[in-house]
């Protein structure tokens, strides 16, 4: 980003701001409610215009390419983002059309992975809160996940141990050369080498 500047009902959540990330970085954007976190993750993922500044992808300006940013983005917003009608198979199968796809052993491999052995096949409003969240979380665990995860707040609603196996699974992404953004309040444990903080509403 270059001069960021968002503004909302006629406020200004922040301003001017400069940001670059790169591969085997993570970005954790932290501040108190009303701060702009969840702005901030909706313009980087090209949800959003901003009121001034630009966004770049690779160099070049994010207007010019959306469907390249789209095609290596995760977006995961701050609800599930699923279909309570459909079963866990049935929403992993549909968001992954949306860009790779995926066959039928890798989404029951990731559904395992977060838990969800054994409730594949059950309508998804059946289920607990964090398992829900658990069946959008899937999607990082498909073969193929695109380079850059933006998360807004992916630690909601999880016990400790699915935010402990979460925390190793981003801080693994970026080992490997991937990129993640996230807002969250919660403290992390793991951190990979390129981890660092942006602080909003200073």
């Amino acid at each position: 980003t270059r001069g960021l500047t968002c503004e909302r009902d006629w406020r200004v959540l922040f301003s001017g701001l400069d940001l670059q990330i790169g591969r085997g970085q993570m970005l954790q954007v932290s501040g108190p409610n009303g701060s702009g976190k969840t702005s901030l993750l909706r313009l980087l993922a090209g949800l959003m215009q901003p009121t001034e500044g630009e966004i770049l992808y690779q160099g070049r300006a994010l207007g010019r390419q959306r469907h390249e940013l789209a095609r290596h983005t995760l977006w995961i917003g701050h609800a599930a983002g699923i279909k309570g009608l459909l079963t866990p198979e049935e929403n992993l199968a549909w968001l992954t059309a949306l860009q790779h796809g995926a066959n039928d052993e890798a989404i029951t491999a990731a559904l395992h992975a977060v838990g969800l052995k054994g409730f594949e096949d059950v309508p998804c409003h059946t289920l607990s809160a964090g398992q829900q969240r658990r069946v959008g979380l899937a999607r990082l665990y498909l073969p193929h996940a695109p380079a850059l995860w933006i998360l807004d707040e992916p630690f909601t609603a999880l016990d400790k141990k699915a935010v402990a196996q979460l925390e190793q699974h981003l801080a693994d992404h970026c080992e490997q050369g991937g990129m993640v953004i996230f807002t969250t309040h919660h403290e992390l444990q793991q951190r990979p080498a390129g981890f660092f903080e942006l602080e909003l509403g200073q």
